[in-house]
């Protein structure tokens, strides 16, 4: 646990000390929605599931800034070597890339929604604590792709693009099940009949979990 935590923290000073990715991630994402929102016309708001879309769409563009930063820094100097020869478990690097990831994202998010507010007139009409759990039960199964995908696709610049080419296809029904669930809380219509789309997503976080668990020590030692 002790490892996890050093790791992590030594990930995130380096992310916000250098201000890597976290700073491209929020620039993208408030590009993205400022662009959607000059379609719409003068006196309109879009709607809940639009402006969903645009929300999880730049939190998947931002996943793969975001981690193909935090696994750039074991490249130099053979850091991941030293990792690999560290009394460390495989799975400790895997939970503090995926940790740190996580933070970066939610921060990320959290200008996300202000951008939402501000460009796209959305609100979340009061279910603030439904919509921290939705976003924090979606960003698990997002970080854990990342973390397991980055690790496959670290070292040269060719292989870091199948990062996306992989990661997207994978991230669909998580992605769908994010779309409704928070383009029920933006429309003011409430959870109650979405459960099945949160079943999805919690679904995915268990299986992806523990297929990354199951993979990354050999993509790790691989990479």
């Amino acid at each position: 646990m002790l490892s996890i935590q050093v790791l992590t923290f030594k990930d995130l000073k380096l992310m916000l000390g250098l201000g890597l990715g976290l700073v491209q991630t929020i620039l993208l994402g408030l590009l993205i929605i400022f662009v959607f929102s000059l379609s719409l016309p003068i006196g309109e708001t879009m709607t809940g599931q639009s402006a969903a879309a645009l929300f999880w769409l730049a939190s998947a563009f931002g996943l793969v800034l975001l981690f193909n930063a935090l696994y750039h820094f074991e490249e130099p100097n053979n850091v991941r070597l030293g990792l690999l020869m560290a009394p460390i478990s495989p799975v400790a690097v895997f939970a503090s890339k995926a940790l740190a990831g996580a933070i970066l994202l939610f921060l990320a998010q959290v200008v996300f929604v202000l951008g939402l507010i501000v460009f796209l007139g959305q609100s979340l009409h009061g279910q603030w604590l439904c919509g921290l759990g939705l976003v924090l039960a979606v960003d698990i199964g997002l970080v854990v792709m990342g973390s397991l995908l980055g690790a496959l696709s670290q070292g040269q610049a060719a292989r870091e693009s199948l990062l996306s080419v992989i990661l997207f296809p994978l991230l669909v029904p998580l992605l769908l099940g994010g779309v409704k669930l928070c383009g029920a809380l933006f429309s003011g219509e409430g959870l109650a009949e979405q459960h099945q789309w949160l079943t999805l997503v919690l679904a995915f976080d268990a299986l992806f979990s523990a297929v990354a668990l199951i993979l990354f020590p050999l993509v790790f030692r691989e990479g």
